[in-house]
């Protein structure tokens, strides 16, 4: 999960200070050299600014990206979506409009199919070991509480869903194993682990939570004791490892 902010690429903490981490273009070409599965990229400034998506980048990113990737940030009309996909995303994925215009999103999977729309839904912890959804526009929590929101996003044909912990975001203390064991017995839709990821021992715990992927930032992104900024990736044998041993 890489994080877009004026064309950079910055990691946060706790859905906060964000720091800068360099070239957007340069960490794709490196994540490709790595042979990477799939990135996504988030401006996570657009939908608060108003901004549109910035095809620009989103045509650069596909110049320079031999993996699938997916785009979000600002999404908010058919249009939009259709400029994504059209030059060179697989993927559109969606936060705020799920829940501030959830008929567009509709529009969105019916025309362009469920496997292009991923809904991701930021989930922090309240009281009583209970989930709400949280808003980074408004910075506020949301109404629907975490099944309800889940149920939305199956209701609005959205593909898959990638739910990332506000609580465990960049501090790499492993994911958030509860939120992911709750959304399981809600949704039987794809579901993607996010938040917290320190190893790709951690790695198996999502899947044993019930995480059909999992993705992460500041693990590929930051390196060693001080975390100095060193683009990283799991070789295939290490993930091939984990996988093997979650099967038996």
């Amino acid at each position: 999960m890489l994080l877009l902010s004026d064309g950079g690429l910055v990691k946060s903490k706790n859905f906060q200070d964000c720091r800068y981490v360099g070239d957007a273009l340069n960490a794709v070409r490196i994540f490709s050299e790595k042979e990477a599965d799939e990135l996504v990229f988030l401006d996570i400034e657009a939908t608060r600014r108003g901004a549109s998506p910035d095809i620009e980048m989103i045509k650069a990113i596909a110049s320079e990206a031999y993996m699938p990737f997916a785009y979000g940030g600002g999404v908010r009309t058919l249009q939009q979506a259709e400029n994504i996909l059209r030059n060179g995303a697989e993927k559109i994925v969606l936060n705020d409009a799920i829940f501030s215009i959830p008929h567009i999103v509709e529009e969105m999977t019916k025309e362009f199919g469920s496997q292009a729309v991923v809904a991701c839904i930021d989930v922090k912890r309240i009281i009583f070991g209970k989930y709400a959804i949280f808003s980074y526009k408004d910075r506020t929590l949301r109404k629907p509480d975490l099944v309800t929101s889940i149920s939305l996003c199956e209701n609005l044909g959205c593909g898959e869903i990638i739910v990332q912990s506000v609580d465990h975001d960049g501090q790499r203390t492993g994911y958030d194993v509860p939120s992911i064991q709750r959304t399981r017995k809600a949704t039987s839709l794809p579901l993607v682990a996010l938040g917290g990821a320190r190893s790709v021992e951690d790695f198996r715990a999502a899947f044993q939570a019930g995480a059909d992927a999992v993705a992460a930032g500041s693990m590929f992104i930051f390196w060693g004791k001080y975390q100095a900024v060193l683009i990283n990736y799991p070789t295939s044998q290490e993930i091939r490892s984990i996988l093997h041993a979650d099967m038996h």
